[in-house]
């Protein structure tokens, strides 16, 4: 929780390097916290009804949550790039379907550069 509370304090902050642990535990909390702001349109009604009896799993709630952590979530792919060594626009990769989100997943698991980058420390050594 505290990694995802730390990625909350560094709102838009692109700079600098995310640890793996870092990344992992937001994206962890992130989605027990959305399917929450679900079950809670859900259960308060608010879902969102597109016609002809469709409706969809999330709404109000949900919508406001994501807007949120937009921002926070993209900033901390991007520093979680960065201390792969990689540019933060390497994230645009995604738009490439299929391979593109493979690609990013396998740069998200890969381990820290050991020593600094033009990032800045590596992180490991900083925070443990």
């Amino acid at each position: 929780m505290n990694y995802y509370l730390k990625v909350l304090q560094n709102y838009a902050t692109f700079r600098g390097r995310a640890r793996r642990s870092e990344f992992w535990y937001f994206a962890l909390f992130n989605m027990i916290f959305a399917i929450l702001a679900m079950f809670l349109d859900s259960v308060l009604g608010t879902t969102f009804k597109m016609g002809y009896g469709v409706e969809l799993p999330y709404g109000y709630i949900y919508l406001l949550y994501f807007l949120a952590l937009f921002i926070p979530g993209l900033a901390v792919s991007v520093r979680r790039l960065h201390d792969v060594g990689k540019s933060g626009w390497m994230y645009l990769i995604i738009l490439i379907p299929i391979i593109g989100a493979i690609w990013l997943l396998v740069l998200f698991f890969t381990d820290s550069n050991t020593e600094s980058n033009k990032w800045g420390e590596n992180p490991k050594n900083t925070s443990s």
